[in-house]
């Protein structure tokens, strides 16, 4: 069984995506820092570098971002055969100074910048629309030739001339309807942004994409998806109104949650994030695998662990393997791992069961909905794969370096115990008469809450109907809170008054 659980607070979204009670993807968006990928601005280019052959755009972020000459290249001359793009250079597409439309490809990461393209494209439920190319494209899950063959057709008699389409795995057994509606959608989009990209100064933002509860919407709630729950009456309504528009026959589907109880913690989930954020993963026969981050790549190591098999030791060794294969999959996955990635897998003799543990690993790869790639092995015996980078991996986002440890560690984000803290709030509203509480918590914690979320602990304090005073407490540990007391608000006061 196949379920999306969306746990909608007022500090961040979260969904997570189970398959048969695992968990296998999952996603966070901060309501204060929305995600940058697919948003479409107004830029001015910075600085042209030849030796890099690519350009730095003023988008109006912290930093500038980045476009690579491919990216700037008019989508044509990319699919024209007679012009062969390693003649063209950078300071043959962009001058210094000139103003651009670009939209966001990968987000901002460490201390680069976002990647940007020229080349933009607006996905829908089951088509994404491209601009400056005349073409067809179609989602490699879709296998049946005949039906590749009828959605090509439909899609090519629709398509506006001189535009293109590639049709999603979504579109599937879907008819002409469906695509004329999602056409419509997406043309409405792109004549918004052509009408009004003349006007205003870059820095400048056209286009938004939508945030994290829609993008699920629209990416992943699926035929295949038996169930999504919510905990928010208000995005429970939202949803069902969007499926409307998109996919009314899924609207069934959708639960509403109770928001008294924690709705990661009912489904497991809770655990299942803080196993994703430790390096080492245990698998079912007692091997292990370990996973490290170094700045330029991911190293996956396997071991046997406590599994010692019975008697042959390389029986022992490759059913580690193939365990090892299945579990790394699910971990490149859920932890949203890119780049380059090397597997040490225990290394076989038998050349053939070699080569059945990369096919297993690629099996298993291709249940990812981001592109990867096997290169095959190298000359030390080692797995060497890339996957598409698009955002930072879940461990970024929900931990920093920790101040205790100069680094070598990593402790939760503010916002990650803000939101933690909002969950123990809720509990209190609602299962105690409490009018008021005070909170302790860590330093830098407080500075965020008091100083850049004023507006946050105001609607917090108005939903739960219970005034929060926060204290900081430079002995409180970054990812500890501390509830020290709860009652009348009147009793509250006077026993801030006599701290004081």
């Amino acid at each position: 069984m196949n379920k999306i659980v969306i746990d909608s607070g007022f500090s961040q979204s979260r969904v997570a995506l189970l398959e048969d009670e695992e968990m296998v993807e999952y996603y966070i968006e901060s309501k204060s820092l929305k995600r940058l990928v697919g948003n479409v601005y107004k830029g001015r280019v910075k600085n042209v570098l030849p030796g890099m052959q690519a350009a730095f755009v003023d988008i109006g972020l912290e930093r500038n971002a980045f476009l690579y000459v491919k990216d700037a290249i008019p989508r044509e001359l990319l699919i024209d055969k007679k012009v062969d793009i390693k003649d063209i250079g950078i300071r043959d597409v962009v001058k210094n100074g000139q103003e651009i439309i670009v939209q966001v490809t990968k987000e901002p990461m460490d201390k680069k910048g976002a990647r940007v393209t020229t080349h933009l494209s607006f996905p829908g439920r089951y088509l994404v629309l491209m601009s400056q190319v005349d073409y067809v494209g179609i989602s490699r899950r879709i296998e049946d030739e005949d039906e590749r063959k009828r959605l090509k057709e439909i899609v090519e008699e629709i398509k506006p001339e001189g535009m293109g389409i590639i049709i999603r795995t979504e579109a599937e057994n879907k008819d002409r309807k469906d695509f004329e509606e999602d056409l419509k959608y997406l043309l409405r989009l792109w004549h918004k942004i052509e009408k009004e990209k003349n006007l205003g100064f870059p820095p400048k933002i056209f286009y938004k994409d939508l945030d994290l509860i829609h993008r699920t919407i629209r990416d992943l709630f699926t035929d295949d998806i038996n169930e999504l729950v919510v905990n928010d009456k208000d995005d429970y309504n939202m949803i069902l109104d969007f499926l409307d528009l998109i996919s009314p026959e899924l609207k069934g589907r959708v639960k509403y949650f109770d928001p008294g109880i924690n709705i990661f913690s009912y489904y497991g989930i809770e655990k299942k994030i803080r196993e994703a954020l430790s390096s080492k993963v245990w698998l079912k026969s007692g091997g292990y695998i370990v996973i490290d981050k170094t700045e330029a790549l991911t190293i996956i190591d396997v071991n046997t662990g406590k599994y010692v098999g019975v008697n042959d030791l390389s029986k022992t060794i490759i059913k580690v393997n193939k365990e090892a294969a299945k579990e790394i999959a699910k971990q490149i996955r859920l932890r949203d791992i890119g780049g380059i990635i090397i597997i040490d897998f225990i290394d076989m003799i038998d050349k053939k069961a070699e080569q059945n543990v990369i096919k297993l690993l690629s099996r298993e790869l291709s249940k990812d909905r981001v592109r990867t790639n096997i290169v095959g092995m190298t000359g030390l015996g080692l797995v060497e794969m890339t996957r598409k980078k698009v955002s930072n991996r879940i461990s970024s986002i929900l931990e920093k370096k920790c101040p205790y440890c100069g680094g070598l560690g990593m402790v939760l984000t503010p916002d990650t115990v803000i939101n933690n803290l909002e969950n123990e709030l809720k509990r209190v509203s609602l299962h105690t008469n409490s009018e008021a509480v005070i909170v302790e918590v860590n330093l830098e914690v407080e500075k965020v809450l008091v100083n850049q979320r004023k507006d946050y602990l105001g609607e917090l304090e108005k939903a739960l109907n219970l005034r929060i005073f926060i204290n900081g407490n430079s002995n409180i540990h970054s990812n500890h809170y501390k509830i020290k007391e709860m009652g009348r608000l009147s009793k509250i006061k006077e026993m801030l008054k006599g701290e004081k």
